[in-house]
């Protein structure tokens, strides 16, 4: 049974492009992991500051190993002279899910 995983990062107005090139340098940095299923990167169109980062993922252990091997490589990267850029968001909470019914597009 597929997992999915929702971070929620409060973003103030002033960082979302800063978020969004982040997310874009790192473009298919997840796809090679194994158990890997979808991405996307939900940007708020009104009333929110809060953006979704949505993956989907085989089964927990998928989204364990890469969150213990290439996410966490991702996030002690340095910037200019070996120092972590500041976050971009605000705050973040990740909400956990399973699949439990999926419908695609009718075949034409």
């Amino acid at each position: 049974m597929s997992v999915v995983k929702i971070n929620v990062l409060t973003v103030p107005a002033e960082q979302r492009e800063v978020l969004e090139q982040r997310f874009a340098s790192r473009a298919h940095a997840v796809e090679n992991s194994d158990g890997f299923e979808w991405f996307e990167l939900l940007r708020p169109v009104e009333g929110t500051d809060t953006y979704l980062v949505y993956t989907r993922w085989r089964d927990e252990e998928s989204f364990q190993a890469w969150m213990e091997g290439p996410m966490k490589s991702a996030h002690q990267g340095g910037g200019e002279g070996g120092e972590r850029p500041k976050p971009a968001a605000s705050g973040s909470t990740l909400w956990s899910f399973e699949v439990v019914q999926q419908a695609g597009p009718k075949a034409v």
